[in-house]
């Protein structure tokens, strides 16, 4: 029963999340790390640690939240205890950046500077510089069910769709290139508002929750598929 609770709440998150991320509130800055209390990010909108990545699960990876920048992570990620400012200085939990951080601790590996896919660049990250993103329903085979998720075109790199699990995922589970696709309409069936992707024998059958989210999706997926990067390329093809 907790199982399909938490399931249905993050069915109802998805719903909200369609007209932009639920939570607006920029992060700290490094500087306030410690000095002021995060906003904590909220469970439902991640399915896997903020720092390491791994899927969370209900028996040996749980979620916990970091006490200085308010990211959920693992029980590996947040074993550390650092004095916070806003808390008088007691020992709290907190992620181990954020220990780095505060304690002064040198860096092991120095992560600045490396270059990463978009497929392990966070959600929030892509969505803030995309072409347009919001849930979407991606049926099975056979039309029956499906995986509700967080579908992004990421302005630098346009010709792909990336889908997370949530809004607030640090990594995307799975990635769709666009070009060559044809972009179907399908009619409305028991109010859900379906299109597809088709190329060769290989379909994809979206499910949006509005019509005008529909034809926005259809839109963009075919300049992508098409290999139109640049909307001032697509009002030139326009002109008589």
């Amino acid at each position: 029963q907790d199982a399909i609770d938490r399931k249905e709440k993050r069915s109802e998150t998805f719903k909200t999340a369609v007209h932009g991320l639920e939570t607006d509130t920029p992060a700290l800055k490094t500087e306030e790390l410690g000095r002021r209390a995060p906003q904590w990010v909220r469970d439902n909108l991640v399915t896997m640690c903020m720092r390491c990545k791994e899927p969370f699960n209900a028996i040996t990876r749980r979620r916990h939240h970091c006490r200085a920048c308010g990211y959920v992570v693992c029980a590996r990620c947040s074993d550390y205890k650092a004095g916070l400012q806003y808390d008088g200085n007691r020992p709290n939990r907190v992620c181990q950046e954020c220990f780095i951080f505060l304690t002064g601790h040198t860096v092991l590996e120095d992560r600045e500077g490396k270059h990463k896919g978009i497929l392990e660049k966070g959600a929030a990250e892509v969505s803030s510089r995309s072409l347009l993103c919001s849930s979407l329903q991606l049926l099975d085979k056979n039309g029956k069910g499906g995986t509700r998720g967080w579908f992004v075109i990421p302005q630098d790199d346009p010709l792909v769709l990336y889908i997370y699990a949530a809004p607030q995922d640090v990594r995307a589970h799975t990635s769709i290139p666009l070009l060559g696709y044809q972009v179907r309409d399908m009619p409305q069936s028991e109010s859900r508002h379906l299109f597809q992707l088709v190329q060769s024998r290989q379909v994809f059958t979206f499910v949006a929750d509005t019509e005008e989210l529909k034809q926005r999706w259809m839109k963009a997926m075919a300049r992508s598929a098409a290999g139109i990067t640049d909307p001032e390329e697509e009002e030139e093809d326009a002109d008589p």
